[in-house]
Parts: structure tokens; C-alpha cells; sequence
């Protein structure tokens, strides 16, 4: 029981905030008003992204070594919440307020919110880069939120 309480790696610094980013983004995608996305879409959202994030972990995370997230030794529950939750919660509140119209609004206003959200991991020292640089992430929420997103929903609904 002690080896499975250390591998939680409750003990780092910063876990309050991926905990209660991942508690909140749930909450909201599953209580708020569902204007462009149905719980159908939701569902194939939430596991494909969530597929994305954890391959996009083993190779940017584990095999390249360009980030660590707390101990990079173990895979604790802030790490799992984060990967699991926040990426794709995101993707759903975007899917969810997104037209054509308002596309690159959403992009770059989500853009933020990532670019935010990773920031302040950074700042607490939960997220420490070896390797990585944050405009790289930028360019990547750009890429995702500008067109793999919108390319998803666009599959999703043929």
C-alpha cells in the first residue's frame, strides 16, 4: 500500500492545480448547456483526444525526455488527471461554442487558456522543460485548435 501511495506522488509541488483544473474542466463539460455537440460527439471527443494526449506524452514526455511533470519517474495522479482530462475537456468546450464564424476567435481564445494553463504548471514547478520550448506548444495548440479540432468535428459528422 505504500509503493502505490508514493506512485500517487502526492508530495509534489504544485498538484493542487492540475487536480483542480482536471476537477473543473469535467464539471463543465458535463453541466454546461450543450449548444454544438452532442453527448455522441463528447464521447468520441473525449476518448480520441485523449488517445492523442497519451501518445503525444509517451513520445514528447518519455521517449524524447523534453518535459517532466513532477517525478518523472512515475506516472502520479496529477499527471494521469492532466493527460486524461485537460486536453480533452478542452477540445469539448471548444467543439461545443464552435462555428464557422467564430473559428479563429475560439482558436486563439483557447489558444490562451492552454498557453495559461501550461504556464502557470510551469511556474508552480509541476512542469519543469528539459529540452522543450513553449512556443512550440503554441504553434501546437494553433495547429490543434485551428484545424485538427475542427477536421475531428468535421469527421464526426459525416
Amino acid at each position: 500500500m505504500d509503493k502505490v501511495i508514493h506512485n500517487l506522488d502526492l508530495h509534489s509541488k504544485g498538484i493542487w492545480f492540475p487536480i483542480t483544473i482536471s476537477i473543473i474542466l469535467v464539471l463543465t463539460i458535463l453541466f454546461i448547456p450543450k449548444k454544438h455537440i452532442t453527448w455522441k460527439e463528447l464521447y468520441a471527443t473525449f476518448g480520441i483526444v485523449g488517445f492523442i494526449t497519451w501518445l503525444s506524452d509517451s513520445l514528447v514526455a518519455r521517449t524524447l525526455d523534453l518535459i517532466h511533470l513532477a517525478d518523472p519517474k512515475t506516472a502520479g495522479l496529477a499527471e494521469i488527471l492532466v493527460y486524461t482530462f485537460v486536453p480533452s475537456s478542452l477540445a469539448i468546450l471548444f467543439i461545443n461554442y464552435y462555428t464557422h464564424k467564430n473559428k479563429w476567435f475560439l482558436v486563439v481564445l483557447f489558444t490562451i487558456i492552454s498557453a495559461l494553463l501550461e504556464w502557470t504548471m510551469v511556474h508552480l514547478d509541476y512542469l519543469k522543460y528539459t529540452g522543450w520550448n513553449p512556443f512550440v506548444s503554441i504553434a501546437a495548440y494553433i495547429i490543434a485548435f485551428g484545424f485538427l479540432v475542427p477536421f475531428h468535428v468535421k469527421l464526426l459528422r459525416k
